[in-house]
Protein backbone atom coordinates (compact mmCIF):
# COMPACT_ATOMS: atom_id res chain seq x y z
CA UNK A 1 0.00 0.00 0.00
CA UNK A 2 1.43 3.40 -0.83
CA UNK A 3 1.17 6.27 1.93
CA UNK A 4 2.86 9.66 2.47
CA UNK A 5 4.42 10.41 5.99
CA UNK A 6 5.47 14.06 6.93
CA UNK A 7 8.26 14.81 9.61
CA UNK A 8 11.23 17.66 9.45
CA UNK A 9 13.57 17.79 6.79
CA UNK A 10 16.93 17.90 8.37
CA UNK A 11 18.93 17.47 5.43
CA UNK A 12 18.34 17.99 1.89
CA UNK A 13 18.13 15.57 -0.56
CA UNK A 14 16.15 12.98 -2.09
CA UNK A 15 16.80 9.24 -1.82
CA UNK A 16 15.00 6.10 -3.11
CA UNK A 17 15.59 2.85 -1.88
CA UNK A 18 14.90 -0.06 0.31
CA UNK A 19 14.12 0.57 3.83
CA UNK A 20 16.98 -1.48 6.54
CA UNK A 21 15.33 -0.98 9.85
CA UNK A 22 16.98 -0.40 13.17
CA UNK A 23 15.40 -1.64 16.07
CA UNK A 24 15.93 0.13 19.47
CA UNK A 25 13.01 -1.52 21.36
CA UNK A 26 12.31 -0.10 25.02
CA UNK A 27 13.17 -2.15 27.34
CA UNK A 28 10.19 -1.50 30.05
CA UNK A 29 11.57 -1.56 33.51
CA UNK A 30 9.41 -2.13 36.53
CA UNK A 31 10.18 -1.24 40.67
CA UNK A 32 10.96 -4.29 43.18
CA UNK A 33 11.73 -3.17 46.87
CA UNK A 34 14.99 -4.39 48.08
CA UNK A 35 15.87 -5.48 51.40
CA UNK A 36 18.25 -3.86 52.85
CA UNK A 37 20.72 -6.57 53.15
CA UNK A 38 20.96 -6.57 49.32
CA UNK A 39 21.73 -2.70 48.64
CA UNK A 40 25.09 -2.97 48.36
CA UNK A 41 25.11 -5.88 45.84
CA UNK A 42 22.82 -3.65 44.09
CA UNK A 43 24.58 -0.63 44.05
CA UNK A 44 27.60 -2.59 42.61
CA UNK A 45 25.62 -4.07 39.91
CA UNK A 46 24.56 -0.79 38.89
CA UNK A 47 28.22 0.10 39.03
CA UNK A 48 29.35 -2.76 36.92
CA UNK A 49 26.82 -1.52 34.18
CA UNK A 50 28.41 1.62 33.84
CA UNK A 51 31.60 0.26 33.57
CA UNK A 52 30.66 -1.46 31.10
CA UNK A 53 28.94 1.17 29.20
CA UNK A 54 31.93 3.33 29.29
CA UNK A 55 34.40 -0.06 27.79
CA UNK A 56 31.60 -0.39 25.30
CA UNK A 57 31.26 3.12 24.07
CA UNK A 58 35.55 3.42 24.17
CA UNK A 59 35.86 0.12 22.06
CA UNK A 60 33.31 1.79 19.35
CA UNK A 61 35.02 5.00 19.36
CA UNK A 62 38.70 3.29 19.06
CA UNK A 63 37.27 0.92 16.07
CA UNK A 64 35.64 4.08 14.08
CA UNK A 65 37.07 3.90 10.32
CA UNK A 66 39.09 6.47 8.78
CA UNK A 67 37.68 8.51 5.80
CA UNK A 68 38.65 11.52 4.02
CA UNK A 69 35.64 13.76 4.50
CA UNK A 70 36.90 13.84 8.59
CA UNK A 71 32.93 12.59 9.53
CA UNK A 72 34.80 10.12 11.57
CA UNK A 73 36.22 13.20 14.03
CA UNK A 74 32.41 14.27 13.92
CA UNK A 75 30.90 10.82 14.97
CA UNK A 76 33.92 10.12 17.54
CA UNK A 77 33.18 13.99 18.90
CA UNK A 78 29.73 13.03 19.71
CA UNK A 79 30.94 9.27 21.17
CA UNK A 80 33.23 11.34 23.48
CA UNK A 81 30.14 13.48 24.88
CA UNK A 82 28.40 9.99 25.83
CA UNK A 83 31.38 8.97 27.58
CA UNK A 84 31.33 12.31 29.57
CA UNK A 85 27.72 11.80 30.33
CA UNK A 86 29.33 8.48 31.92
CA UNK A 87 31.35 10.26 34.42
CA UNK A 88 28.44 12.99 35.27
CA UNK A 89 27.10 12.81 39.15
CA UNK A 90 23.75 13.29 37.45
CA UNK A 91 23.58 9.43 36.14
CA UNK A 92 26.17 8.14 38.09
CA UNK A 93 25.92 9.05 41.25
CA UNK A 94 22.38 10.58 42.02
CA UNK A 95 20.74 7.19 40.56
CA UNK A 96 22.85 5.28 43.44
CA UNK A 97 21.75 7.33 46.16
CA UNK A 98 18.27 6.56 45.10
CA UNK A 99 19.19 2.94 45.44
CA UNK A 100 20.42 3.89 49.19
CA UNK A 101 17.50 5.70 50.40
CA UNK A 102 14.25 4.17 48.45
CA UNK A 103 15.40 0.27 48.32
CA UNK A 104 14.99 0.00 44.84
CA UNK A 105 16.08 -1.98 41.82
CA UNK A 106 18.93 -0.37 39.81
CA UNK A 107 17.04 0.11 36.89
CA UNK A 108 13.86 2.04 38.57
CA UNK A 109 16.92 4.54 40.08
CA UNK A 110 18.36 5.03 36.45
CA UNK A 111 14.89 4.71 35.16
CA UNK A 112 13.85 7.67 38.03
CA UNK A 113 16.43 9.93 37.50
CA UNK A 114 16.61 9.91 33.54
CA UNK A 115 12.78 10.90 33.91
CA UNK A 116 13.63 13.73 35.63
CA UNK A 117 16.83 14.95 33.53
CA UNK A 118 13.88 14.50 30.27
CA UNK A 119 11.15 16.88 32.09
CA UNK A 120 14.21 19.57 32.65
CA UNK A 121 15.01 19.33 28.42
CA UNK A 122 11.85 19.08 27.20
CA UNK A 123 10.70 22.61 29.39
CA UNK A 124 13.73 24.12 27.75
CA UNK A 125 11.86 26.58 25.21
CA UNK A 126 15.04 26.53 22.31
CA UNK A 127 15.03 23.66 20.62
CA UNK A 128 18.57 23.20 20.34
CA UNK A 129 19.07 22.77 24.08
CA UNK A 130 15.66 20.67 23.84
CA UNK A 131 17.05 17.65 21.56
CA UNK A 132 19.85 17.70 23.67
CA UNK A 133 17.64 15.39 26.14
CA UNK A 134 18.53 12.58 23.31
CA UNK A 135 21.74 12.41 24.77
CA UNK A 136 20.38 11.03 27.98
CA UNK A 137 18.09 8.67 26.67
CA UNK A 138 20.92 7.26 24.72
CA UNK A 139 23.09 6.72 27.57
CA UNK A 140 20.63 5.80 29.78
CA UNK A 141 19.23 2.81 27.09
CA UNK A 142 22.81 1.77 26.72
CA UNK A 143 22.94 1.25 30.86
CA UNK A 144 19.63 -0.18 31.23
CA UNK A 145 19.80 -2.83 28.60
CA UNK A 146 23.46 -4.07 30.47
CA UNK A 147 21.44 -4.51 33.57
CA UNK A 148 18.94 -6.33 31.25
CA UNK A 149 22.28 -8.75 30.22
CA UNK A 150 22.05 -7.44 26.45
CA UNK A 151 26.21 -6.94 26.61
CA UNK A 152 26.73 -7.32 22.94
CA UNK A 153 27.73 -3.66 21.33
CA UNK A 154 24.84 -2.12 19.54
CA UNK A 155 26.85 -1.38 16.72
CA UNK A 156 26.83 -5.06 16.07
CA UNK A 157 23.88 -4.93 13.97
CA UNK A 158 24.27 -6.86 10.48
CA UNK A 159 25.39 -4.64 7.62
CA UNK A 160 24.70 -7.05 4.91
CA UNK A 161 21.82 -4.88 3.44
CA UNK A 162 22.48 -1.52 5.18
CA UNK A 163 24.48 -0.93 1.71
CA UNK A 164 22.43 1.38 -1.01
CA UNK A 165 19.28 1.53 1.72
CA UNK A 166 17.43 4.06 3.85
CA UNK A 167 17.60 3.15 7.78
CA UNK A 168 15.02 3.61 9.64
CA UNK A 169 15.20 4.10 13.63
CA UNK A 170 13.08 5.44 16.16
CA UNK A 171 16.41 7.32 16.91
CA UNK A 172 20.07 6.95 16.02
CA UNK A 173 22.72 7.09 18.42
CA UNK A 174 26.33 8.07 17.49
CA UNK A 175 27.85 4.76 17.93
CA UNK A 176 24.77 3.51 14.93
CA UNK A 177 26.32 5.65 12.68
CA UNK A 178 29.87 3.87 12.76
CA UNK A 179 28.17 1.06 11.66
CA UNK A 180 26.86 3.11 8.89
CA UNK A 181 30.00 5.33 7.99
CA UNK A 182 31.21 4.24 4.65
CA UNK A 183 28.76 1.49 4.22
CA UNK A 184 26.57 3.48 1.49
CA UNK A 185 23.96 4.40 3.05
CA UNK A 186 21.43 6.45 1.46
CA UNK A 187 19.65 8.32 3.68
CA UNK A 188 18.17 8.31 7.29
CA UNK A 189 15.00 8.41 8.52
CA UNK A 190 13.94 8.29 12.20
CA UNK A 191 11.07 8.93 15.05
CA UNK A 192 12.67 11.17 17.00
CA UNK A 193 14.83 13.95 16.85
CA UNK A 194 15.03 17.94 15.65
CA UNK A 195 17.12 20.04 13.50
CA UNK A 196 19.86 20.33 15.72
CA UNK A 197 19.68 16.72 16.79
CA UNK A 198 22.89 14.64 16.44
CA UNK A 199 20.64 12.55 13.57
CA UNK A 200 20.28 15.48 11.47
CA UNK A 201 24.26 17.22 12.08
CA UNK A 202 25.66 13.77 11.32
CA UNK A 203 23.49 13.90 8.29
CA UNK A 204 24.47 16.75 6.75
CA UNK A 205 28.28 15.95 7.85
CA UNK A 206 27.65 12.71 5.51
CA UNK A 207 25.93 14.86 2.50
CA UNK A 208 22.61 12.72 2.69
CA UNK A 209 19.19 13.52 2.93
CA UNK A 210 17.58 12.95 6.30
CA UNK A 211 14.20 13.28 7.85
CA UNK A 212 13.33 13.21 11.74
CA UNK A 213 9.76 13.67 13.55
CA UNK A 214 8.31 11.06 12.17
CA UNK A 215 6.57 9.56 15.17
CA UNK A 216 5.33 6.11 15.09
CA UNK A 217 6.95 5.32 11.88
CA UNK A 218 8.37 2.17 12.58
CA UNK A 219 5.03 0.38 13.00
CA UNK A 220 3.84 1.28 9.71
CA UNK A 221 6.87 -0.09 8.21
CA UNK A 222 8.13 -3.37 7.45
CA UNK A 223 11.76 -4.79 6.40
CA UNK A 224 12.06 -4.61 2.39
CA UNK A 225 9.71 -1.88 1.89
CA UNK A 226 10.51 0.69 -1.16
CA UNK A 227 10.94 4.49 0.56
CA UNK A 228 11.56 7.55 -0.64
CA UNK A 229 12.82 10.22 1.56
CA UNK A 230 12.25 13.63 0.73
CA UNK A 231 14.89 16.21 2.87
CA UNK A 232 13.70 19.04 1.20
CA UNK A 233 10.18 18.76 1.96
CA UNK A 234 10.18 16.36 5.38
CA UNK A 235 7.98 13.62 2.86
CA UNK A 236 8.60 10.28 3.36
CA UNK A 237 6.86 8.25 0.73
CA UNK A 238 6.08 4.46 1.13
CA UNK A 239 5.83 1.84 -1.06
CA UNK A 240 5.43 4.15 -4.03
CA UNK A 241 3.76 3.29 -7.62
CA UNK A 242 5.03 3.57 -10.78
CA UNK A 243 4.27 7.22 -11.26
CA UNK A 244 5.71 8.32 -8.16
CA UNK A 245 8.76 7.02 -8.63
CA UNK A 246 9.28 8.53 -12.12
CA UNK A 247 8.54 11.66 -10.48
CA UNK A 248 11.10 11.23 -7.92
CA UNK A 249 13.82 9.89 -9.73
CA UNK A 250 13.38 12.77 -12.43
CA UNK A 251 13.35 14.99 -9.10
CA UNK A 252 16.63 13.26 -7.77
CA UNK A 253 17.91 13.80 -10.82
CA UNK A 254 17.29 17.48 -10.89
CA UNK A 255 18.90 17.69 -7.74
CA UNK A 256 21.69 16.45 -8.55
CA UNK A 257 22.29 18.62 -11.88
CA UNK A 258 21.43 21.20 -9.72
CA UNK A 259 24.01 20.21 -6.75
CA UNK A 260 26.57 19.75 -9.62
CA UNK A 261 26.20 23.33 -10.71
CA UNK A 262 27.29 24.70 -7.33
CA UNK A 263 29.75 22.76 -7.19
CA UNK A 264 31.38 24.69 -9.89
CA UNK A 265 30.60 27.81 -8.09
CA UNK A 266 32.57 26.52 -5.24
CA UNK A 267 35.99 27.79 -5.65
CA UNK A 268 34.60 30.61 -7.18
CA UNK A 269 35.14 34.49 -5.44
CA UNK A 270 31.94 35.62 -3.89
CA UNK A 271 30.99 38.37 -6.32
CA UNK A 272 27.72 40.31 -7.86
CA UNK A 273 27.49 39.91 -11.24
CA UNK A 274 28.49 44.05 -12.17
CA UNK A 275 31.81 42.73 -9.55
CA UNK A 276 30.79 43.96 -6.09
CA UNK A 277 32.28 41.78 -3.74
CA UNK A 278 30.44 40.08 -0.97
CA UNK A 279 31.83 38.37 1.91
CA UNK A 280 30.40 35.32 2.99
CA UNK A 281 30.87 33.43 6.05
CA UNK A 282 29.15 29.95 7.54
CA UNK A 283 27.53 29.33 10.77
CA UNK A 284 28.32 26.47 12.79
CA UNK A 285 27.47 24.88 16.63
CA UNK A 286 29.83 22.16 16.63
CA UNK A 287 33.01 21.77 15.97
CA UNK A 288 32.07 18.76 13.63
CA UNK A 289 30.04 21.00 11.38
CA UNK A 290 33.44 22.23 9.88
CA UNK A 291 33.14 18.75 7.89
CA UNK A 292 29.93 20.67 6.05
CA UNK A 293 31.97 23.94 5.87
CA UNK A 294 34.69 22.55 3.89
CA UNK A 295 32.34 20.50 2.08
CA UNK A 296 30.70 23.58 0.39
CA UNK A 297 34.12 25.83 0.17
CA UNK A 298 33.70 28.18 2.92
CA UNK A 299 36.34 29.95 3.61
CA UNK A 300 35.56 31.41 7.52
CA UNK A 301 32.81 31.22 10.21
CA UNK A 302 30.93 34.20 11.19
CA UNK A 303 29.06 32.45 13.81
CA UNK A 304 30.38 29.84 16.16
CA UNK A 305 27.79 29.30 18.78
CA UNK A 306 29.16 27.87 21.79
CA UNK A 307 26.10 26.90 24.08
CA UNK A 308 26.59 22.88 22.98
CA UNK A 309 29.64 23.05 25.45
CA UNK A 310 27.10 23.92 28.39
CA UNK A 311 24.32 20.98 28.07
CA UNK A 312 23.97 17.55 29.52
CA UNK A 313 25.72 18.23 32.54
CA UNK A 314 25.17 20.05 35.95
CA UNK A 315 28.63 21.70 36.12
CA UNK A 316 30.13 23.96 33.72
CA UNK A 317 32.77 23.39 31.33
CA UNK A 318 36.10 24.16 32.74
CA UNK A 319 38.91 26.56 30.22
CA UNK A 320 40.63 23.18 28.80
CA UNK A 321 37.18 22.14 27.32
CA UNK A 322 36.39 25.53 25.90
CA UNK A 323 40.18 25.57 24.71
CA UNK A 324 39.80 22.13 22.57
CA UNK A 325 36.81 22.92 21.18
CA UNK A 326 38.14 26.17 19.87
CA UNK A 327 41.04 24.83 18.72
CA UNK A 328 39.99 22.17 16.96
CA UNK A 329 37.88 24.70 15.02
CA UNK A 330 40.56 27.44 14.36
CA UNK A 331 43.17 24.95 13.28
CA UNK A 332 40.76 23.68 10.64
CA UNK A 333 40.14 26.69 8.95
CA UNK A 334 43.62 27.05 8.14
CA UNK A 335 44.39 30.51 8.47
CA UNK A 336 40.71 32.02 7.63
CA UNK A 337 38.60 34.08 10.39
CA UNK A 338 36.42 32.39 12.75
CA UNK A 339 34.25 34.99 15.25
CA UNK A 340 33.40 32.99 18.21
CA UNK A 341 29.88 34.00 20.25
CA UNK A 342 30.41 33.97 23.76
CA UNK A 343 27.34 32.27 26.10
CA UNK A 344 23.56 32.73 25.14
CA UNK A 345 21.94 30.93 27.30
CA UNK A 346 20.56 31.94 30.41
CA UNK A 347 16.90 32.52 32.15
CA UNK A 348 14.95 29.52 30.87
CA UNK A 349 17.57 27.89 29.76
CA UNK A 350 19.92 27.65 32.76
CA UNK A 351 23.55 26.14 32.75
CA UNK A 352 22.81 23.97 35.41
CA UNK A 353 19.42 22.42 34.42
CA UNK A 354 17.46 25.11 36.16
CA UNK A 355 18.21 24.29 39.72
CA UNK A 356 19.63 27.41 40.35
CA UNK A 357 17.44 28.87 43.28
CA UNK A 358 16.03 32.11 42.66
CA UNK A 359 12.44 33.49 41.57
CA UNK A 360 10.31 32.82 38.87
CA UNK A 361 11.16 34.43 35.54
CA UNK A 362 7.77 35.61 33.86
CA UNK A 363 9.74 36.33 30.48
CA UNK A 364 12.87 34.27 30.28
CA UNK A 365 13.78 36.43 26.90
CA UNK A 366 13.99 39.81 28.57
CA UNK A 367 15.40 37.90 31.65
CA UNK A 368 19.06 36.86 32.50
CA UNK A 369 20.34 36.24 29.51
CA UNK A 370 23.84 36.15 27.14
CA UNK A 371 26.08 38.69 28.55
CA UNK A 372 24.11 39.93 31.47
CA UNK A 373 24.57 36.34 32.77
CA UNK A 374 28.17 36.16 31.72
CA UNK A 375 28.77 39.09 33.82
CA UNK A 376 26.66 38.35 36.83
CA UNK A 377 28.99 35.03 36.88
CA UNK A 378 32.65 36.46 36.46
CA UNK A 379 34.06 33.23 36.84
CA UNK A 380 32.46 31.38 34.40
CA UNK A 381 32.88 33.86 31.60
CA UNK A 382 36.76 34.17 32.24
CA UNK A 383 37.15 30.79 31.56
CA UNK A 384 35.36 30.59 28.22
CA UNK A 385 37.83 34.19 27.54
CA UNK A 386 40.81 32.88 28.07
CA UNK A 387 40.07 29.37 26.11
CA UNK A 388 39.14 32.17 23.21
CA UNK A 389 42.37 34.15 23.72
CA UNK A 390 44.21 31.03 24.06
CA UNK A 391 43.13 29.62 20.84
CA UNK A 392 43.69 32.91 18.87
CA UNK A 393 47.40 31.96 18.99
CA UNK A 394 46.62 29.72 16.53
CA UNK A 395 44.87 31.44 13.74
CA UNK A 396 42.91 34.68 13.42
CA UNK A 397 40.01 34.54 16.19
CA UNK A 398 37.43 37.33 16.59
CA UNK A 399 35.21 37.50 20.05
CA UNK A 400 31.24 38.75 20.00
CA UNK A 401 29.20 39.34 22.99
CA UNK A 402 25.37 39.13 22.18
CA UNK A 403 22.78 40.99 23.50
CA UNK A 404 24.47 44.22 24.70
CA UNK A 405 22.28 47.09 24.87
CA UNK A 406 24.52 49.13 27.22
CA UNK A 407 27.84 51.01 26.81
CA UNK A 408 28.77 49.94 30.32
CA UNK A 409 28.47 45.97 29.70
CA UNK A 410 31.50 46.75 27.14
CA UNK A 411 33.47 48.40 29.12
CA UNK A 412 32.72 46.04 31.94
CA UNK A 413 33.91 42.93 29.03
CA UNK A 414 36.94 45.09 28.12
CA UNK A 415 38.20 45.39 31.26
CA UNK A 416 37.73 41.39 31.93
CA UNK A 417 40.14 41.28 29.13
CA UNK A 418 42.61 43.04 30.04
CA UNK A 419 42.94 41.44 33.09
CA UNK A 420 42.75 37.99 31.12
CA UNK A 421 45.84 39.66 28.52
CA UNK A 422 47.74 40.74 31.91
CA UNK A 423 47.67 37.14 33.37
CA UNK A 424 48.26 35.45 29.78
CA UNK A 425 51.60 37.03 29.64
CA UNK A 426 52.62 36.14 33.34
CA UNK A 427 52.05 32.68 32.52
CA UNK A 428 53.89 33.04 29.39
CA UNK A 429 50.81 31.76 27.14
CA UNK A 430 50.53 32.81 23.37
CA UNK A 431 47.90 34.82 22.47
CA UNK A 432 47.10 37.38 19.91
CA UNK A 433 46.81 40.77 21.86
CA UNK A 434 44.29 42.58 18.87
CA UNK A 435 41.57 40.19 19.00
CA UNK A 436 38.30 42.12 17.33
CA UNK A 437 35.99 42.28 19.69
CA UNK A 438 32.25 42.83 18.08
CA UNK A 439 28.73 43.03 19.18
CA UNK A 440 25.62 41.68 17.82
CA UNK A 441 22.89 44.00 17.04
CA UNK A 442 19.84 42.19 18.16
CA UNK A 443 18.07 44.52 20.65
CA UNK A 444 16.74 47.32 18.99
CA UNK A 445 18.63 49.81 21.42
CA UNK A 446 21.83 48.61 19.70
CA UNK A 447 20.58 49.30 16.45
CA UNK A 448 19.49 52.63 16.95
CA UNK A 449 22.31 53.71 18.78
CA UNK A 450 25.31 52.16 16.51
CA UNK A 451 26.87 55.48 15.91
CA UNK A 452 27.49 55.51 20.17
CA UNK A 453 29.17 52.10 20.70
CA UNK A 454 30.78 52.08 16.95
CA UNK A 455 33.99 53.48 18.73
CA UNK A 456 34.54 51.44 21.46
CA UNK A 457 34.19 47.58 19.42
CA UNK A 458 35.42 46.87 16.21
CA UNK A 459 32.80 44.96 14.49
CA UNK A 460 28.86 44.48 14.48
CA UNK A 461 26.55 41.43 13.65
CA UNK A 462 23.21 41.53 13.09
CA UNK A 463 21.21 38.97 14.53
CA UNK A 464 17.98 38.94 13.02
CA UNK A 465 16.24 36.07 14.98
CA UNK A 466 16.20 38.50 18.40
CA UNK A 467 15.93 41.60 16.55
CA UNK A 468 12.86 40.82 14.56
CA UNK A 469 11.63 39.29 18.34
CA UNK A 470 12.33 42.46 20.04
CA UNK A 471 11.16 44.43 17.84
CA UNK A 472 7.59 43.50 17.18
CA UNK A 473 6.84 42.29 21.18
CA UNK A 474 6.33 38.70 20.12
CA UNK A 475 7.75 35.37 21.37
CA UNK A 476 8.90 33.66 18.18
CA UNK A 477 8.88 30.01 20.19
CA UNK A 478 4.93 30.84 21.36
CA UNK A 479 2.69 29.55 19.39
CA UNK A 480 -0.25 31.82 19.80
CA UNK A 481 1.95 34.90 18.76
CA UNK A 482 4.69 33.54 16.32
CA UNK A 483 2.45 34.06 13.05
CA UNK A 484 3.29 37.98 14.15
CA UNK A 485 7.06 37.10 13.16
CA UNK A 486 7.46 39.14 10.12
CA UNK A 487 11.21 39.70 8.40
CA UNK A 488 9.43 41.64 6.61
CA UNK A 489 7.82 44.24 8.85
CA UNK A 490 8.72 47.91 8.07
CA UNK A 491 10.22 48.52 11.23
CA UNK A 492 12.26 45.65 10.82
CA UNK A 493 14.18 46.39 8.08
CA UNK A 494 14.55 50.05 9.00
CA UNK A 495 16.62 48.70 11.88
CA UNK A 496 18.67 46.60 9.38
CA UNK A 497 19.20 49.47 7.31
CA UNK A 498 20.17 52.22 10.22
CA UNK A 499 22.26 49.85 11.57
CA UNK A 500 24.43 49.20 7.89
CA UNK A 501 24.17 52.68 7.29
CA UNK A 502 25.77 53.73 11.12
CA UNK A 503 28.24 51.54 10.82
CA UNK A 504 29.87 52.60 7.15
CA UNK A 505 29.67 56.06 8.97
CA UNK A 506 31.82 54.92 11.49
CA UNK A 507 34.16 52.82 9.54
CA UNK A 508 33.37 49.36 11.59
CA UNK A 509 32.44 46.04 9.79
CA UNK A 510 29.06 45.01 9.87
CA UNK A 511 27.12 41.99 8.81
CA UNK A 512 24.07 40.03 9.52
CA UNK A 513 24.55 35.73 10.79
CA UNK A 514 20.95 35.69 11.54
CA UNK A 515 18.32 33.44 9.53
CA UNK A 516 16.87 35.81 7.49
CA UNK A 517 20.69 35.87 5.92
CA UNK A 518 20.25 31.97 5.02
CA UNK A 519 16.88 32.15 3.37
CA UNK A 520 17.30 32.86 -0.20
CA UNK A 521 14.07 34.93 -0.52
CA UNK A 522 15.97 37.73 1.32
CA UNK A 523 19.07 38.04 -0.22
CA UNK A 524 19.00 40.40 -2.68
CA UNK A 525 16.73 42.33 -0.57
CA UNK A 526 19.35 42.79 1.78
CA UNK A 527 22.08 43.31 -0.65
CA UNK A 528 19.72 46.47 -1.73
CA UNK A 529 19.37 47.68 1.87
CA UNK A 530 23.96 47.90 1.52
CA UNK A 531 24.74 44.42 3.51
CA UNK A 532 28.25 43.26 2.00
CA UNK A 533 28.72 40.40 4.66
CA UNK A 534 26.74 37.16 5.31
CA UNK A 535 26.44 34.48 7.54
CA UNK A 536 25.01 31.69 6.56
CA UNK A 537 24.33 27.98 7.68
CA UNK A 538 26.39 25.38 5.70
CA UNK A 539 23.38 24.13 3.83
CA UNK A 540 22.23 26.88 2.46
CA UNK A 541 25.93 28.40 1.61
CA UNK A 542 26.13 27.42 -1.87
CA UNK A 543 22.60 28.56 -2.70
CA UNK A 544 23.25 31.57 -1.34
CA UNK A 545 26.76 32.33 -3.37
CA UNK A 546 24.78 31.72 -6.44
CA UNK A 547 22.17 34.06 -5.89
CA UNK A 548 24.71 36.50 -5.40
CA UNK A 549 26.44 35.50 -7.88
CA UNK A 550 23.17 36.11 -10.51
CA UNK A 551 22.01 39.50 -8.63
CA UNK A 552 22.92 42.80 -10.55
CA UNK A 553 23.16 45.57 -8.03
CA UNK A 554 22.07 48.71 -10.74
CA UNK A 555 18.48 49.53 -9.13
CA UNK A 556 18.63 47.17 -6.09
CA UNK A 557 19.19 50.01 -3.97
CA UNK A 558 16.11 51.51 -5.42
CA UNK A 559 13.73 48.95 -4.96
CA UNK A 560 14.69 47.58 -1.42
CA UNK A 561 14.58 51.58 -0.05
CA UNK A 562 10.79 50.85 -1.59
CA UNK A 563 10.18 48.38 1.30
CA UNK A 564 11.09 50.76 3.84
CA UNK A 565 7.67 52.32 3.10
CA UNK A 566 5.69 49.04 2.80
CA UNK A 567 3.17 48.20 5.28
CA UNK A 568 0.17 45.77 3.03
CA UNK A 569 1.52 42.30 3.61
CA UNK A 570 0.68 41.81 -0.21
CA UNK A 571 2.32 45.23 -1.47
CA UNK A 572 5.10 43.17 0.50
CA UNK A 573 5.37 39.82 -1.02
CA UNK A 574 4.57 41.86 -4.58
CA UNK A 575 7.72 44.43 -3.92
CA UNK A 576 9.66 41.09 -3.16
CA UNK A 577 8.96 39.22 -5.79
CA UNK A 578 10.13 42.17 -7.95
CA UNK A 579 13.25 42.31 -6.48
CA UNK A 580 14.26 38.58 -7.06
CA UNK A 581 13.09 38.32 -10.65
Amino acid sequence: MTFTLHGIGVSRGIAIGKVHLIDHTQIEVNEFTLPKQSLADEILRFENAVRVARQQLKCIHDNIPDDPSNTSNDIGAFIEIHLLMLEDSSLVETPIELIKTQHCNAEWALKVQCDKLIKVFEGMDDPYLSSRKEDVQHVVSRIQRILRGYTELPSDHSDKNIANSIVLADDLTPADTVLMQNNGVLAFATEYGGKTSHTAILARSLGIPAIVGLRGVRHLIQHDDILIVDGFLGVLLVNPDEACLAHYHEKQQEDKRQRTILNKIKRQPCNTLDGTPITLYANIEFPEDMTAVKRVGGKGVGLYRTEFLYVNRDTVPDEEEHFNAYRRVVTSLKGAPVTIRTLDLGADKQIDGGRQAGSLVTNPALGLRAIRLCLRDLKLFKAQVRAIYRASALGPVKMMIPMVSSLQEIQQVQQLIKEVEQELQQQSIKFDPNIPLGVMVEVPAMALCIDLFAPHVDFFSIGTNDLIQYTLAIDRVDDSVNYLYEPLHPAVLRLIKTSIIEANKAGKAIGMCGEMASDPRYIRLLLGLGLRTFSVNPESFLEIKKIIANTDMKGLSRQANRMLRTYSQADMISLLDTINN
